[in-house]
């Protein structure tokens, strides 16, 4: 009976659990599935992950594997072998200590033509379906990122199903290489910290220009590192050395939400090829005139 009892107060959770999910999320739409590697529990990823990174004062959230690898192999073939022309951009005072960044395809750029005014539109069309479920996502992990008690405070403009308006503000593929400039993006806030927040999704390895033995950067560096969260203190206990730096070994289909102004980079490869989506986002504000 004891045991039987406590079943059923777990399931009891479990339903409550499932029933805040619920109204903290809408259900994904059907353009999100098929994408998305589990349409059923990526809410629920999303906020639970939201909340243990609150509970650590952390302002990014990855989620491994939330992009299916089976719609990613259908979608890359064509970007690698045919749609991927990245273009030349040149950074007043640089990106990372780089001036000229050549390992990007845009496909959406800024009203100011920022970073390039050619952005690739064929790329963007073979994208689309991606590009919008980031959307959806984006938006679901914002609202839980920034929800406070009193919703009616709520500082951004909301949908039908209560979450953030949000639009792309630029899109692009970076394809990194070990070659000087081309191996990493280091330590760098996402459009100088004038976004509202970003994306970045990790994209397979190459394996249709060459064998994935040859593009793959396994063992030779990749991820991200952030640096987050809580302020860490100096080895001798009386400084403070700044926020904690986390490390993540992301492969292909981990998505990674990033907040305004959270500092991160891509880390550097010493081998093969290594792609990946990134989005800067504007969430419409409740204050703009």
């Amino acid at each position: 009976p004891i045991a039987y009892q406590g079943a059923l107060e777990e399931e009891a959770k479990q339903r409550q659990e499932d029933s805040n999910v619920k109204i903290n999320n809408h259900e994904l739409n059907e353009n999100v599935v098929g994408v998305v590697s589990n349409p059923t529990l990526i809410n629920k990823q999303i906020v639970k992950g939201v909340v243990r990174a609150k509970l650590n004062k952390r302002r990014h959230l990855v989620i491994p594997s939330a992009i299916s690898s089976t719609y990613l192999d259908r979608l890359m073939p064509s970007i690698v072998t045919d749609l991927f022309e990245p273009q030349t951009v040149t950074y007043n005072g640089g990106i990372a200590n780089i001036k000229k960044w050549r390992i990007s395809c845009y496909m959406e750029i800024m009203e100011s033509g920022v970073p390039c005014t050619n952005p690739h539109l064929a790329l963007k069309s073979h994208c689309w379906e991606l590009l919008e479920t980031c959307n959806k996502l984006f938006a679901s992990w914002y609202r839980q990122q920034h929800a406070c008690n009193d919703s009616t405070t709520s500082s951004y403009k909301v949908d039908g199903e209560g979450d953030p308006i949000v639009s792309r503000l630029m899109t692009f593929i970076t394809r990194y290489t070990p070659a000087p400039d081309e191996n990493a993006l280091l330590k760098h806030v996402d459009g100088a910290g004038k976004v509202d927040g970003s994306v970045v999704v990790a994209l397979p390895i190459d394996r249709w220009t060459a064998s994935e033995e040859e593009n793959s950067f396994e063992g030779h560096g990749g991820g991200l590192t952030f640096w987050d969260g809580r302020t860490q203190r100096s080895a001798d206990n009386i400084g403070r050395r700044g926020p904690e730096e986390i490390v993540y070994d992301t492969r292909s289909g981990d998505i990674a939400f990033i907040d305004k102004a959270v500092w991160h980079q891509a880390n550097p490869i010493t081998k093969g090829t290594r792609w990946a989506l990134v989005i800067f986002y504007r969430v419409e504000s409740n204050t703009e005139i």
